[in-house]
């Protein structure tokens, strides 16, 4: 009898699914949405926020940040509204606690922060947060964090996942559009 066994902490992709979910960044964005790392259906996709039960496009729309809701294949419009996209984690898809440790790279997402300049970025999850951050999610409020000098502002956001259903409010998703409305973004 064979027996197959699934790690439990990442999915494998081809590599033609890996580099479907490229950046979305350019130099000076008002705010760049950052990720753990692109779900599933995501990187099927080739579409941040793909997965239907995700809140993502509604939360940004209700919350104030675009005009009207935009739909995951339009992702790459939202540059044009000074807006962008990454993942701490390009070669990884899955949930948030299926990306393996050494998938996440956050001394190259600081690499493109300092590349691109953009004005806000917004973690949208604690878990991508805390890896940045090199702490406990526990640790880690929403909304606007301490300011850093050295970063552009950084609000943390709870996840729109579905799987994160407990733990949803829309209100940092308000108190960054407010945010973002203030600083002439």
């Amino acid at each position: 009898m064979v027996s197959l066994t699934m790690s439990l902490r990442t999915i494998d992709l081809p590599s033609s699914i890996r580099t479907r979910l490229p950046d979305q960044l350019c130099p000076n964005l008002r705010l760049v949405f950052v990720g753990t790392a692109a779900s599933t259906r995501s990187a099927e996709l080739g579409h941040y926020y793909a997965h239907p039960g995700n809140r993502f496009w509604r939360a940004i729309h209700e919350a104030g940040i675009t005009p009207r809701r935009y739909q995951p294949g339009e992702f790459a419009a939202l540059t044009e509204l000074g807006i962008g996209f990454t993942d701490l984690s390009k070669s990884g898809a899955g949930m948030d606690h299926q990306i393996a440790a050494e998938a996440i790279d956050v001394p190259g997402f600081r690499t493109k922060i300092d590349k691109y300049r953009p004005r806000t970025i917004a973690f949208t999850s604690k878990k991508a947060a805390s890896l940045f951050y090199g702490r406990p999610s526990s640790g880690i409020a929403l909304g606007r964090q301490p300011r850093d000098e050295s970063l552009p502002e950084i609000f943390v956001l709870p996840s729109p996942s579905g799987a994160a259903s407990g733990h949803w409010t829309l209100e940092p998703w308000r108190e960054l559009a407010e945010w973002i409305a203030a600083e002439g973004g």
